[in-house]
């Protein structure tokens, strides 16, 4: 009896805890201020503010679905700053997700052992864009899911190093945005072995340095792997983040209200004894 009514002493102290936590966290903001030439892999690779990037994102009025595709590329390289990823440590850049944004996202990355919960990759291409940072996978992540929202046939495409998306469009082309970047390539994937040279330039005439037009030209003639969107490409990850935030305001209710209900019922059988 002594060890159940502790039991729900602590649960019911647990679940306030979290409770609190979620609740300290609606005026947080997981993007960080401090974006410091020296973080980033590109000098001046300030992020746009996570409004103006969103209201970017909305399709204008006439705008195809080629000139969407590849304007928002551009948008999305520029809401995204490019740190240097494994360098700092992760709570510089809430690469490990704050307790306050997700309790059990935070728990994954202190106590599993999973690099990739060390370091998160948001599945929700909004709270990417929120927290301001990325690497390929997740600017690809990211214009996947605003593509599929228009109705825009694509897939996740990595290279050894590197990923990009496909889109395929009603005329019969298809292009390939290198949303990290804000490069669009009007070409399909069955013409990079032979364009990887004219691909490789894009980039340059970008304004990316000459170390990179190298690394594209090798890159852009590997095999790669094609992936039907977010769910296929981090299938496991994408629905336990899903599980998380919807869970995370119930689960510490439950806690409270279930341990209420047995510390009540045990305080009403004690009255009646007495």
């Amino acid at each position: 009896m002594h060890f159940k009514m502790s039991f729900h002493y602590l649960t019911l102290l647990a679940g306030t805890l979290l409770l609190v936590v979620n609740l300290y966290g609606l005026n947080k903001e997981i993007r960080v201020d401090d974006f410091h030439n020296e973080y980033l892999l590109f000098p001046n690779d300030q992020p746009t503010d996570f409004n103006s990037t969103s209201l970017e994102l909305l399709r204008r009025e006439n705008e195809n679905d080629i000139e969407f595709a590849s304007r928002i590329t551009n948008v999305i390289a520029r809401g995204m700053a490019h740190i240097k990823w494994i360098v700092y440590p992760e709570e510089k850049f809430n690469q490990l997700v704050p307790i306050w944004e997700n309790y059990f996202l935070y728990f994954m990355g202190k106590f599993s052992g999973i690099p990739e919960y060390e370091r998160y990759h948001f599945a929700n291409y909004h709270r990417s864009l929120e927290r301001g940072i990325g690497i390929c996978g997740d600017a690809s992540m990211v214009i996947s899911q605003v593509l599929n929202e228009q109705g825009i046939s694509n897939k996740i495409i990595t290279f050894p190093g590197h990923v990009v998306v496909a889109a395929s469009f009603k005329n019969g082309k298809q292009y390939i945005f290198d949303a990290d970047y804000g490069v669009t390539i009007p070409f399909s994937l069955q013409e990079f072995p032979s364009k990887s040279s004219e691909i490789a330039k894009l980039y340059s005439e970008a304004g990316y340095p000459l170390r990179d037009f190298v690394l594209f030209q090798r890159i852009y003639k590997e095999n790669y792997n094609q992936w039907d969107g977010v769910e296929h490409f981090i299938t496991k990850k994408y629905y336990f983040e899903k599980f998380a935030y919807w869970l995370k305001w119930p689960f510490p209710i439950l806690m409270m209200f279930f341990s209420l209900v047995y510390l009540f019922k045990i305080k009403r059988t004690k009255n009646h004894t007495n």
